[in-house]
C-alpha cells in the first residue's frame, strides 16, 4: 500500500532539498553470525543493555518520525533484529500507530522460520534476507557458523507467510563467492525470490575492506548476461521500489526481477531519502556519517516531542552531499555496520 506523508507533517529536508521518508531502526547490535567481512571471529563488545532504547522509547521516536517528520517507511535492522525479545509485539505496536509506516525487516534469516507467521500477523510487510552463498561449506567459512539450512528454511517460511516479495541480498567478493553470481540468480528465479546484488562497502569492524576485491555492478551484470537476457526496468515502472537504491533488471522469459546496488561505483546519494537510528538511540543522517545526534539523551532527559523533532531536523539539515567513498578525503565510520544498522 502506498503511504502518504501526513498532512500535518512538514517534510524532513536537508540543505540540498532531499526529502527523507525512510527510517532505518537498529534493534540490537548483537548478531548470531560472525561474518568475515563484518566482524572478527570473537565478535565485538556489545552495547550494555541499559544503553539500548527500550520498546517504549523506540515507539515514541517512531511516532514522532511518522506524525511530525513525514516518515512513511520503517525498516527494522541490526545486528540481527530477530534477536530482539518480543519482536512480534513490538511490530504490532508500530503498526498500531495512527500514522503507521510501511514496515519491513532486514535479517540474516536465522530464526525467521520460527517468527515469520507471527511477524506477518503483527503487520510486517516484507523481509530482506542476507545470503551470500548456496554452498554449505562456503557459508560456514564466510559466517563461521554452520547455519545455511536455517536461512533457507527462514526464506521458505517468509514466502509461505506472505511476506512478499521476499528479497535476498548478496554481496559478491572477488575470490570468495563471485563464482556464484549466476547460481544465486537461477536459484532465486526458481524459488520466487527477488535477488539483489550489493557492491561491497567499507563498513567492516576490522577496517580491512579492499576495493580490489569488490565486484562492481558492471561485472555483476556482465556475469548475469552470460546466462540471462536482461531488460532494464525504468524507475517509473518500479512501483513501490521506485525510490529504492537498486537498479532493476527484468529477466527475459520470466516474471523475475534482479537488482544491483552500485553503492560505490554509481552512488545514489543525490536521491537519498534515508535516515538511521542506532540501537542506542543515536541518529545518523548518512550510513557513512562521522557524527551522530543523541536522541536517547533527549528522551531520558525529559525533552518533549517538539524538542526531539527540532534535534532530528537539525541533524538531517546538516547532511552532506554524499558518502565520498571515491574521494581521497573519505574516512571509514568509527562504527561497523553491525552497530549502525542497515
Amino acid at each position: 500500500m502506498q503511504r502518504t506523508i501526513p498532512t500535518h507533517a512538514a517534510p524532513l529536508l536537508d540543505r540540498f532539498g532531499r526529502v527523507h521518508t525512510d527510517l532505518r531502526v537498529s534493534l540490537t547490535d548483537r548478531c548470531n553470525l560472525r561474518c568475515t567481512y563484518c566482524m572478527p571471529a570473537e565478535g565485538l563488545d556489545w552495547l550494555p543493555k541499559p544503553d539500548l532504547l527500550t520498546d517504549d522509547e523506540l515507539l515514541r521516536l517512531v511516532r514522532i518520525a511518522t506524525s511530525r517528520l513525514g516518515i512513511r517507511s520503517l525498516r527494522l535492522t541490526g545486528g540481527e533484529p530477530l534477536l530482539r525479545r518480543g519482536l512480534p509485539e513490538l511490530v504490532g505496536r508500530f503498526t498500531a500507530l495512527p500514522d503507521a509506516p510501511e514496515l519491513s525487516l532486514t535479517t540474516n534469516g536465522i530464526g525467521l522460520a520460527r517468527q515469520a507467521h507471527a511477524l506477518q500477523a503483527a503487520g510486517l510487510s516484507r523481509v530482506n534476507v542476507s545470503l551470500d552463498t548456496l554452498r554449505r561449506d562456503r557459508f560456514r567459512e564466510i559466517t563461521r557458523r554452520d547455519r545455511l539450512a536455517d536461512v533457507l528454511d527462514g526464506l521458505a517460511a517468509a514466502h509461505a507467510a506472505g511476506l512478499d516479495p521476499v528479497k535476498v541480498n548478496a554481496v559478491p567478493v572477488r575470490g570468495v563467492n563471485d563464482d556464484e553470481i549466476t547460481d544465486l540468480a537461477v536459484w532465486a528465479v526458481e524459488n520466487g525470490y527477488r535477488l539483489r546484488f550489493i557492491e561491497s562497502m567499507p563498513l567492516d569492524a576490522q577496517g580491512a575492506w579492499d576495493r580490489a576485491r569488490m565486484v562492481t555492478a558492471d561485472e555483476i551484470l556482465q556475469e548475469l548476461g552470460r546466462v540471462f537476457t536482461l531488460r532494464p526496468v525504468p524507475r517509473a515502472d518500479a512501483g513501490r521500489d521506485a525510490n529504492a537504491p537498486a537498479e532493476q533488471w527484468r529477466i527475459e522469459g520470466t516474471d523475475a526481477v534482479v537488482g544491483v546496488i552500485a553503492s560505490v561505483t554509481r552512488p545514489f546519494c543525490g536521491g537519498c531519502d534515508r535516515v538511521r537510528l542506532t540501537a542506542d538511540g543515536q541518529l545518523r543522517n548518512c550510513l557513512f556519517a562521522s557524527e551522530e545526534s543523541d536522541l536517547r539523551a533527549l528522551l531520558r532527559g525529559g525533552a518533549d516531542d517538539a524538542e526531539v523533532e527540532a534535534a532530528w531536523r537539525a541533524s538531517v539539515a546538516g547532511k552532506g552531499p554524499g558518502h565520498a567513498i571515491n574521494s581521497a578525503d573519505f574516512r571509514q565510520p568509527a562504527r561497523p555496520m553491525s552497530a549502525i544498522g542497515g
